[in-house]
């Protein structure tokens, strides 16, 4: 009978080191690291557009707007076109300052409680030549 005992309290101590490492294992992961994106407000060739004008990102990740050509631009979220149709979301997310030189950086970064879906921007001065772009978030 105590040879039985050993065997299991050895048996134990055995199961109990291994759950033990691997569970260290799980804590010590770092989580996935966010992302940032880069968009020329102003295509190379001069037109007044987002470059690309269309980007799918996850919620924490960071847009960054790079002055290119023909300033001066800004990034200004529509209130009513994202996933939460909020107005406070909008105006944190957006840019009314023009950046006025090439290399200028606008930057926003997005929640990481962000509604999944399409949010909408443009560029205030130019919005009316069409200068818009869209951001989907994904989780």
């Amino acid at each position: 009978m105590k040879f039985m005992s050993a065997i299991w309290r050895r048996l134990s101590l055995a199961l109990l080191t291994v759950v033990l490492v691997a569970s260290s294992f799980v804590l010590m992961t770092t989580p996935a690291a966010a992302d940032t994106v880069t968009i020329k407000m102003g295509a190379d060739n001069g037109m007044l557009k987002f470059e690309p004008s269309k980007v799918t990102i996850k919620p924490g990740d960071t847009v960054e707007w790079v002055n290119n050509k023909v300033p001066p631009h800004n990034v200004v979220f529509d209130p009513v076109k994202n996933p939460a149709k909020s107005a406070t979301l909008a105006k944190s997310l957006s840019n009314t300052k023009l950046a006025m030189k090439p290399g200028d950086k606008i930057t926003a970064t997005f929640p990481a409680d962000a509604p999944a879906g399409e949010y909408t921007y443009f560029c205030q001065p130019h919005q009316g030549a069409g200068m818009i772009g869209k951001i989907t978030v994904q989780p």
